[in-house]
């Protein structure tokens, strides 16, 4: 079963941005149910998936919910008889940060992470990662639209500037800042990123990324290196973003579950339910 977000306005039929995926999947024999995403993310879960029958296995595919979202969720599913593919836990290892990074070391840039926004805790992170250029996000997400101000930190040994942008990052996350501060060193890349998609430690699917759909991945990517790195993270379904780094080594940018990673436009939505959908 395909789990969809409803429309907000027509909540008998899925979110325009996801509609796509729910005629491809079910062409495919796939049952599709609505959830009411809005719900979710306001902490009332069985309300909102109360519209889902009772089934065995089941992929979430929609907006980002917090990892405490996500879990309401599959309770309130699981006491429908639905499963998630992905469990609660291996989502907030997919979804967050420190749940991957620690094991993909030597293939993503370097990396320490504060719990929490306590000053001397970044400090201390600051400090882990030694001196240099490095960039900031929380455990979720960066504010890349912010880059010079809530992003970019030109130098580490410089606390109070570095501060400055921890700061900024705080703020404008407001209410959805989740975790603590990430600093990861700073490296040259050159051309837009790749994401990967991958379902139970096997790569299934090279696309653009959505944030570049018409720059289309390299022919005959090759994945050797990170794929037993990928699968011996055990997580069912994820996204690996990947970038060229300006020496010609393919590094990974992010993991992320595949349930709430977004399919560029330039890959079909039947192309992408054929190849992660079983």
């Amino acid at each position: 079963m395909m789990l969809i977000p409803a429309d907000v306005l027509r909540p008998r039929r899925p979110d325009e941005h996801f509609a796509p995926e729910a005629a491809a999947a079910r062409e495919a024999g796939w049952t599709v149910a609505l959830v009411d995403h809005d719900g979710l993310a306001a902490g009332a879960a069985d309300a909102a998936v109360a519209r889902v029958p009772a089934g065995d296995g089941a992929v979430y595919r929609g907006w980002m919910l917090g990892a405490d979202r996500y879990a309401a969720m599959a309770d309130a599913l699981a006491g429908r008889g639905v499963t998630l593919r992905t469990d609660p836990e291996q989502y907030r290892r997919a979804h967050e940060l420190p749940g991957w990074a620690g094991q993909l070391a030597g293939f993503t840039p370097d990396t320490t992470w504060t719990t929490g926004a306590d000053r001397a805790a970044f400090d201390v992170a600051r400090a882990g990662l030694g001196a240099g250029p490095a960039v900031l996000r929380d455990w979720t997400k960066s504010m890349k639209h912010y880059w010079d101000e809530a992003v970019y930190v030109p130098e580490l040994a410089d606390a109070a500037a570095a501060w400055r942008v921890a700061s900024r990052l705080r703020e404008l996350r407001g209410d959805e800042f989740t975790g603590g501060f990430v600093l990861r060193r700073f490296e040259e890349f050159t051309g837009a990123e790749v994401r990967t998609w991958w379902v139970r430690g096997e790569c299934r699917l090279v696309s653009a990324h959505p944030d570049s759909p018409d720059e289309l991945p390299p022919d005959g990517l090759d994945l050797a290196a990170v794929t037993p790195v990928v699968a011996g993270l055990g997580l069912p379904f994820v996204t690996v973003d990947l970038a060229l780094r300006a020496d010609g080594v393919w590094r990974v940018i992010e993991v992320g579950d595949g349930q709430v990673s977004d399919r560029p436009v330039s890959t079909t939505a039947d192309a992408f339910v054929a190849a992660v959908g079983s």
